[in-house]
């Protein structure tokens, strides 16, 4: 009896053994099957997006869980725009960490972004992207086609050339003075803030000579210099605060001193030189930045970007007006503004601008801004016409 029930204790497990060697492989014809190549018939999974954040243009599979406001923040509810959504393979996906941010170009908002269409929360989307940082996290950006995968609707031809407003301006119309200042800064205010270190990232974008995309160009010398070659060292480049940190003691915590529309990629050591001299116009030529002139209370840039330089300034004196805690950043006409919150002179900014219209380099790094970052814009960039009605 004893050797029957040791017989049959070996045969059952066996048996065991043999299910067991077939269930490994089949599976793993499951497991391998979830997985694609990253082409439009074969989508990677979100999984596979994150973990091949290389540049390359991939499609990506996976389901909408919400809409990321910052790197460690996804939304489920009052959705604020269209520019981005959260991709996972589960639907019920709560861990930002097996998330991919999407970027959603402004052709597709309207058939992709929240705000209008909250009810693709937990639908299934395929994406074709780069596979890049956004938000500084995992992310797919430049998309160029976006298919809701329940139904045969197809998404229309991307437009990248014109940014999708919304409206953003109309609250501005017939507007004049205090009140039209007053107004646009209602209407960029509470933009989606980013570190001081996630800014080295951005300028890499905004600023990237549109002749050689490996470099980006320098603001005050023109250079065009690679962009890795960053730094502290004499021939690096780093990040100039236009309106200098200092006219106000904002340094670089979040808010002013990280806002993108007045940081710009500048020699290390002419960044030095211009150091937190207001500007205006006369002084000696730089010996590295020709056509940079400056003495010993202000700086005057090269001739083809002074208008940016002044409509940066106009920018953050309308953005930074004193509500939420925050600074309120005022132009002046004097120079030797020191660590007060003012920037001059505004009598030459306003002549500046005049002299160097918007040109595509501006139009370009708007909307950047406006879409893969802070999600608000230079109003002076797209309505010259306003610094008039305003300062003059």
């Amino acid at each position: 009896m004893q050797n029957i029930q040791k017989r049959t204790l070996v045969t059952a497990a066996l048996l065991l053994a043999s299910v067991l060697l077939f269930i490994q492989p089949v599976t793993n014809i499951f497991v391998n099957a979830s997985s694609g190549d990253g082409s439009s018939s074969s989508p990677y999974t979100v999984t596979q997006a994150i973990n091949n954040q290389d540049n390359s243009t991939k499609s990506v599979e996976g389901y909408i869980v919400g809409q990321p406001i910052s790197t460690t923040s996804v939304i489920t509810s009052n959705f604020p725009n269209n520019y981005a959504f959260a991709l996972a393979d589960s639907p019920s996906a709560t861990n930002i960490e097996e998330m991919v941010y999407v970027q959603i170009p402004s052709s597709f908002r309207s058939s992709f972004g929240l705000q209008s269409n909250p009810s693709l929360l937990g639908e299934k989307v395929k994406v074709t992207g780069t596979l890049t940082n956004y938000f500084a996290h995992a992310g797919v950006k430049n998309g160029t086609a976006f298919e809701l995968q329940n139904d045969d609707t197809q998404p229309p031809e991307p437009d990248p050339e014109t940014p999708d407003l919304d409206g953003y301006y109309d609250d501005a119309d017939g507007k004049t003075g205090e009140q039209l200042k007053s107004t646009l800064h209602n209407i960029i205010d509470d933009h989606t803030e980013i570190s001081y270190s996630n800014v080295w990232e951005a300028l890499r974008e905004t600023d990237e000579d549109p002749s050689n995309s490996n470099n980006v160009l320098l603001l005050y010398t023109g250079r065009s210099q690679g962009k890795n070659d960053n730094g502290g060292n004499a021939d690096d480049w780093n990040r100039e605060h236009v309106w200098a940190k200092s006219h106000g003691d904002f340094g670089t915590s979040m808010g002013a001193g990280t806002d993108i529309h007045h940081l710009r990629p500048t020699d290390a050591s002419v960044n030095s030189s211009r150091s937190n001299l207001d500007f205006d116009d006369g002084g000696s030529e730089h010996s590295e930045a020709d056509g940079n002139y400056y003495d010993s209370d202000s700086w005057e840039p090269r001739d083809s970007v002074k208008g940016d330089v002044a409509r940066m300034i106009f920018y953050m004196d309308v953005r930074y007006e004193g509500d939420s805690g925050e600074l309120d950043l005022e132009l002046n006409d004097q120079v030797n503004n020191g660590s007060a919150p003012y920037h001059g002179k505004l009598s030459v900014l306003l002549e500046w601008h005049e002299e160097d219209p918007v040109d595509d380099f501006e139009r370009r790094r708007n909307d950047i801004i406006f879409n893969d970052y802070q999600h608000n814009r230079n109003p002076f960039i797209d309505h010259p016409e306003w610094v008039g009605e305003i300062w003059e």
